[in-house]
């Protein structure tokens, strides 16, 4: 079973990373800037909880966002400690083209599937999901 996940998620990364290129971006990107399209302005700790991701990786893709000129940092006027991301207008031409990539991604994803069975799969990673995550909060952190 965690092999067969491993090797359907690697391939799924591989294939968004193949679609995503087409707009400069790379996998994970995209979740950032979704949420930066859908939320507004966000601070970079809400983004890391949003996305579930950890601190290091947010900043580097912040600042490679940053770099393409996707994103835009700066203080936050009520905690000097945060730092608000915000997207630009370059990003926001981007938003419809990644919609597509993401639409043609579920296609792919699917293809040959009939409803009924994309319906169970969803339901069965659910489960895989809400077991994995429960594990996790079981795991004691080392010392």
């Amino acid at each position: 079973m965690s092999h067969a996940i491993f090797r359907v998620a690697r391939l799924h990364r591989l294939l968004a990373g193949q679609l995503l290129r087409r707009v400069g971006l790379h996998p994970g990107q995209e979740l950032v800037m979704m949420q930066l399209w859908d939320l507004g302005p966000q601070r970079q700790t809400d983004l890391v909880r949003l996305l579930g991701s950890d601190a290091a990786t947010m900043t580097r893709t912040v600042k490679r966002l940053e770099n393409a000129g996707f994103v835009r940092r700066r203080p936050s006027e009520h905690d000097k400690r945060a730092t608000i991301i915000e997207p630009t207008a370059a990003s926001l031409a981007l938003r419809k083209e990644v919609e597509k990539i993401w639409a043609e991604l579920e296609d792919d994803t699917v293809a040959g599937l009939p409803a009924e069975e994309q319906d169970a799969m969803i339901r069965v990673l659910a489960r895989i999901e809400d077991s994995l995550s429960e594990a996790v909060s079981r795991q004691v952190p080392p010392a």
